[in-house]
């Protein structure tokens, strides 16, 4: 049974940091390249985030370049998005996907950046 588990979210004060994970299962992660997608109310899933299978490459939106990083662990099984200084415009429920022939979601982490 493929999983992908999100946890890590919360509420945080702009300037703020949080670092969201992500706990695989299911599938053979190490072959699969790897993203952080977010929704806002009332707009469309965007990426955020994605990095190659063996971790040699990441990309980033350029609304967060500079204050986000993603990095994976294969032995772990696990994906991570180090936020930092976190504005308003980041609240959004934050989405694990893994891709390759296939492509699976977890059930998204909420993130709310306000004073």
């Amino acid at each position: 049974q493929v999983q992908l588990v999100e946890s890590g979210g919360g509420l945080v004060q702009p300037g703020g940091s949080l670092r969201l994970s992500c706990a695989a299962s299911g599938f053979s992660f190490g072959a699969y390249a790897m993203s952080w997608y977010r929704q806002a109310p009332g707009k469309e899933r965007e990426l955020v985030a994605g990095i190659t299978s063996n971790g040699g490459s990441t990309n980033y939106a350029d609304s967060v370049k500079g204050r986000f990083t993603i990095t994976r662990d294969n032995v772990k099984k696990m994906v991570w998005l180090q936020m930092n200084n976190l504005k308003p415009e980041d609240t959004a429920v934050y989405y694990c996907n893994a891709q390759r022939l296939y492509q699976y979601w977890g059930q998204g982490t909420q993130v709310t950046v306000s004073s």
